[in-house]
Protein backbone atom coordinates (compact mmCIF):
# COMPACT_ATOMS: atom_id res chain seq x y z
CA UNK A 1 0.00 0.00 0.00
CA UNK A 2 1.42 3.39 -0.92
CA UNK A 3 1.82 6.20 1.62
CA UNK A 4 -1.04 8.05 -0.08
CA UNK A 5 -3.24 4.95 0.12
CA UNK A 6 -2.31 4.40 3.79
CA UNK A 7 -3.54 7.92 4.64
CA UNK A 8 -6.73 7.63 2.57
CA UNK A 9 -10.08 8.02 4.31
CA UNK A 10 -13.36 7.56 2.41
CA UNK A 11 -15.49 10.67 2.09
CA UNK A 12 -19.19 11.27 1.48
CA UNK A 13 -18.12 13.87 -1.11
CA UNK A 14 -16.63 11.37 -3.56
CA UNK A 15 -18.35 8.81 -5.78
CA UNK A 16 -19.82 6.08 -3.59
CA UNK A 17 -17.92 2.77 -3.62
CA UNK A 18 -15.28 3.98 -6.05
CA UNK A 19 -12.06 2.02 -6.53
CA UNK A 20 -10.31 3.77 -3.60
CA UNK A 21 -13.18 3.13 -1.21
CA UNK A 22 -13.43 -0.51 -2.18
CA UNK A 23 -9.68 -1.00 -1.69
CA UNK A 24 -9.83 0.85 1.64
CA UNK A 25 -12.59 -1.41 2.98
CA UNK A 26 -10.93 -4.52 1.56
CA UNK A 27 -7.71 -3.70 3.43
CA UNK A 28 -9.65 -2.86 6.60
CA UNK A 29 -11.44 -6.22 6.44
CA UNK A 30 -8.23 -8.15 5.71
CA UNK A 31 -6.40 -6.56 8.67
CA UNK A 32 -9.36 -7.29 10.97
CA UNK A 33 -9.51 -10.89 9.74
CA UNK A 34 -5.79 -11.39 10.35
CA UNK A 35 -6.08 -9.97 13.90
CA UNK A 36 -8.89 -12.39 14.71
CA UNK A 37 -6.95 -15.36 13.33
CA UNK A 38 -3.84 -14.36 15.29
CA UNK A 39 -5.82 -14.05 18.53
CA UNK A 40 -7.49 -17.41 17.91
CA UNK A 41 -4.12 -19.06 17.34
CA UNK A 42 -2.82 -17.55 20.59
CA UNK A 43 -5.79 -19.05 22.42
CA UNK A 44 -5.10 -22.48 20.95
CA UNK A 45 -1.44 -22.23 21.96
CA UNK A 46 -2.37 -21.11 25.50
CA UNK A 47 -4.82 -23.97 25.90
CA UNK A 48 -2.17 -26.47 24.75
CA UNK A 49 0.31 -25.14 27.31
CA UNK A 50 -2.16 -25.10 30.21
CA UNK A 51 -1.71 -27.59 33.05
CA UNK A 52 -5.08 -29.34 33.09
CA UNK A 53 -4.11 -31.61 35.99
CA UNK A 54 -4.51 -29.03 38.76
CA UNK A 55 -4.64 -30.95 42.05
CA UNK A 56 -6.97 -28.40 43.68
CA UNK A 57 -10.54 -28.88 42.43
CA UNK A 58 -11.47 -25.20 42.75
CA UNK A 59 -8.35 -24.19 40.77
CA UNK A 60 -9.22 -26.73 38.09
CA UNK A 61 -12.83 -25.49 37.97
CA UNK A 62 -11.62 -21.89 37.58
CA UNK A 63 -9.25 -22.95 34.82
CA UNK A 64 -11.99 -24.82 32.97
CA UNK A 65 -14.40 -21.88 33.35
CA UNK A 66 -11.82 -19.46 31.94
CA UNK A 67 -11.10 -21.84 29.07
CA UNK A 68 -14.83 -22.12 28.32
CA UNK A 69 -15.21 -18.35 28.18
CA UNK A 70 -12.16 -18.08 25.95
CA UNK A 71 -13.47 -20.77 23.59
CA UNK A 72 -16.88 -19.08 23.33
CA UNK A 73 -15.13 -15.83 22.45
CA UNK A 74 -13.10 -17.58 19.77
CA UNK A 75 -16.27 -19.20 18.42
CA UNK A 76 -17.73 -15.71 17.98
CA UNK A 77 -14.50 -14.79 16.18
CA UNK A 78 -15.04 -17.69 13.77
CA UNK A 79 -18.54 -16.43 12.98
CA UNK A 80 -17.11 -12.93 12.52
CA UNK A 81 -14.43 -14.26 10.16
CA UNK A 82 -17.23 -15.82 8.09
CA UNK A 83 -18.96 -12.44 7.89
CA UNK A 84 -15.67 -10.77 6.93
CA UNK A 85 -15.17 -13.37 4.18
CA UNK A 86 -18.70 -12.68 2.93
CA UNK A 87 -17.95 -8.93 2.86
CA UNK A 88 -14.74 -9.58 0.91
CA UNK A 89 -16.76 -11.65 -1.60
CA UNK A 90 -19.24 -8.76 -1.96
CA UNK A 91 -16.31 -6.46 -2.76
CA UNK A 92 -15.12 -8.89 -5.45
CA UNK A 93 -18.67 -9.26 -6.83
CA UNK A 94 -19.22 -5.51 -6.90
CA UNK A 95 -22.16 -5.24 -4.49
CA UNK A 96 -20.31 -4.26 -1.30
CA UNK A 97 -21.71 -1.19 0.43
CA UNK A 98 -25.26 -1.68 -0.79
CA UNK A 99 -28.19 -2.90 1.29
CA UNK A 100 -29.09 -6.52 0.58
CA UNK A 101 -32.74 -5.69 1.26
CA UNK A 102 -33.27 -2.37 -0.54
CA UNK A 103 -30.21 -1.95 -2.77
CA UNK A 104 -29.62 1.51 -1.26
CA UNK A 105 -26.13 2.64 -0.27
CA UNK A 106 -25.34 1.58 3.31
CA UNK A 107 -23.22 4.69 3.83
CA UNK A 108 -19.57 5.38 4.57
CA UNK A 109 -20.09 6.16 8.27
CA UNK A 110 -21.94 2.90 8.90
CA UNK A 111 -19.34 0.89 7.00
CA UNK A 112 -16.55 2.60 8.94
CA UNK A 113 -18.24 1.54 12.18
CA UNK A 114 -19.26 -1.92 10.93
CA UNK A 115 -17.48 -2.92 7.70
CA UNK A 116 -19.42 -6.19 7.57
CA UNK A 117 -22.82 -4.42 7.50
CA UNK A 118 -25.21 -5.79 4.89
CA UNK A 119 -28.14 -3.42 5.45
CA UNK A 120 -28.79 0.29 5.90
CA UNK A 121 -29.59 1.34 9.44
CA UNK A 122 -33.27 1.71 8.53
CA UNK A 123 -33.46 -1.75 6.95
CA UNK A 124 -31.60 -3.27 9.91
CA UNK A 125 -34.05 -1.66 12.35
CA UNK A 126 -37.03 -2.99 10.36
CA UNK A 127 -35.42 -6.43 10.27
CA UNK A 128 -34.82 -6.43 14.03
CA UNK A 129 -38.35 -5.18 14.70
CA UNK A 130 -39.77 -8.01 12.58
CA UNK A 131 -37.58 -10.55 14.42
CA UNK A 132 -38.77 -9.22 17.78
CA UNK A 133 -42.41 -9.42 16.71
CA UNK A 134 -41.88 -12.97 15.50
CA UNK A 135 -40.23 -13.98 18.79
CA UNK A 136 -42.96 -12.26 20.83
CA UNK A 137 -45.66 -14.20 18.92
CA UNK A 138 -44.15 -17.58 19.80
Amino acid sequence: MTAKAANYKPSEKEEYMNKNQLEYFKQKLLVWREELITESQETINNLKEENWQEPDLSDRASLETEAGVELRTRNRYLKLIGKIDAALRRIEEGNYGYCEETGDPIGIKRLEARPIATMTIEAQERHEKMEKQYIDEE
